[in-house]
């Protein structure tokens, strides 16, 4: 059964959010606002959000129901506002209010497979055809979706949902409310090997994978784990989509791991740091607390200071970048000249190098 949209009036929002409503003086009050919708498409019936000076002349033309902005804002909106000191994270709560979940609770599916031991608490959910190992304990109101695998030993805190198809090792420990989007895999082995006489042998991965609370994890995403200790995923982690994460890596409270990213195993991210798409952090790297690394970069070194950094080329025409490219692996030549022509300028003698 597909849930009907919610509708709230204007004073309902601003009550739910926390926010001070003033009323566009000459302005007619809307009906039930029941979407959320950008200023240039939005009607009479939707909520709307300004936070960006982009998007200022959408603004200014807006027939949002209401805005949600900043008040240094209000005048320049033509309709009615909810004031809000961020109101992109007003923005990101009034969304809560208009989502329609994507998994329902229902119960207990008659095709899911769940062992004799299996611990459930109170108004768990399983989908079609999941199967739970023995051992396994699920909280409170968490919802399981179709062709989930969770393996022996598993716990899954209250709250939590699990997309279709996600695979749980065994020893794999979720926190409270932590959401885990489709397709994504928790505890694979590690990539753990052993080289002698030309021939790899593979080292047996002992630990589990543990998370904390509030951590989302994207589809197709992979959090390989421990060889002996855990890997670690702090409170409140947001795991892009097709993300990998190594054996023993530990990932700081609050910090965000953007898609396509890799994390080489046995590497610390610290809290409150963000790394950008398509970001490879080598082996066994330290990085502090409040780190962003923008976007196509190689850490290959520890950050021991918070900060922006960044690596690699940026975007240029291609006969350019050719050029530069050509320059690049000259310039160790270049230096070295560079210096006997320094050392000449000062001393009047050829360098003896």
């Amino acid at each position: 059964m597909i849930a009907k949209p919610h509708a709230y009036t204007l004073q309902a929002l601003a009550d739910r959010l926390g926010l001070e409503l003033r009323l566009r003086a000459g302005r007619p009050m809307p009906g039930p606002v029941c979407r959320l919708a950008a200023l240039a498409s939005a009607g009479a019936d939707a909520l709307s959000f300004y936070h960006n000076p982009r998007y200022c002349q959408d603004l200014r033309h807006s027939q949002a129901a209401a805005v949600i902005l900043h008040p240094r804002h209000e005048t320049d909106c033509p309709t009615h506002c909810l004031l809000s000191d961020q109101p992109y994270v007003a923005f990101a709560r009034a969304s809560q209010l208009f989502a329609r979940p994507a998994l329902q609770q229902q119960g207990i599916h008659a095709s899911a497979s769940l062992d004799t031991d299996v611990q459930l608490a109170a108004n768990v959910s399983i989908g079609a055809h999941a199967v739970i190992g023995a051992g396994v304990a699920i909280g409170e109101g968490a919802v399981i979706g179709a062709h989930v695998v969770i393996g022996e030993g598993s716990t899954i805190g209250a709250g939590c949902v699990l997309y279709p198809n996600v695979t749980l090792y065994h020893d794999v420990h979720l926190g409270e409310r932590c959401i885990v989007h489709a397709g994504a895999v928790l505890g694979a082995d590690g990539f753990g090997f052993a080289t002698s006489g030309g021939r790899h042998h593979k080292i047996a991965q002992l630990g589990g994978v543990r998370l904390g609370n509030d951590v989302e994890v994207g589809a197709s995403s992979t959090i390989d784990r421990g060889a002996l200790d855990d890997t670690v995923i702090e409170d409140g982690v947001k795991i892009d989509n097709q993300v990998q994460i190594a054996h023993n890596v530990r990932i700081g409270a609050h910090s965000v791991i953007c898609g396509c990213s890799a994390i080489a195993g046995s590497s610390v991210i610290g809290k409150n740091c963000t790394i950008a798409g398509a970001v490879g952090v080598i082996n066994h790297i330290t990085i502090c607390d409040g780190v962003t690394v923008t976007a196509m970069s190689l850490v290959s070194q520890n950050i021991d200071k918070p900060g922006i950094y960044s690596s690699g080329t940026g975007l240029d025409v291609s006969g350019n970048w050719r050029r530069n490219i050509v320059r690049f692996r000259q310039l160790d030549d270049m230096a070295r000249r560079l210096t006997r022509l320094e050392h000449q300028a000062v001393s009047g003698q050829e360098d003896p190098e």
